[in-house]
């Protein structure tokens, strides 16, 4: 199994989409500490999906929504999601879902 990771940029989001790989996002994922679970799995996807519809990733507030009406208030929440994806979780979700950082996000 290859240990390096395809190349990223400053932020450490890859540099290219298509270097993306349920692979790279356990790397990825590890690097920022954290181990992924099914939540967190539930939640790359909806990135994913939302991104593939609006090449755009989306900062906090449409990623509260989005994750709200698609996997509940239990999970769609700033709180449950600063939980799974410490820091900025907008940002951490965005480079381990292999996406660009998404705009307004510090």
């Amino acid at each position: 199994m290859n240990t390096t990771l395809p190349p990223v940029d400053r932020d450490g989001h890859l540099r290219e989409l298509t270097d993306w790989s349920i692979e790279v996002a356990a790397r990825l994922a590890n690097e920022a500490g954290i181990t992924l679970r099914a939540e967190h799995w539930a939640i790359i996807k909806l990135v994913r999906d939302f991104h593939a519809r609006t090449e755009v990733a989306p900062a906090m507030r449409p990623l509260v929504k989005i994750v709200k009406e698609k996997l509940g208030a239990e999970v769609g929440n700033s709180l449950k999601l600063h939980e799974l994806f410490p820091g900025s979780p907008a940002r951490t979700i965005a480079r381990i879902a292999g996406l660009p950082r998404p705009k307004n996000c510090l």
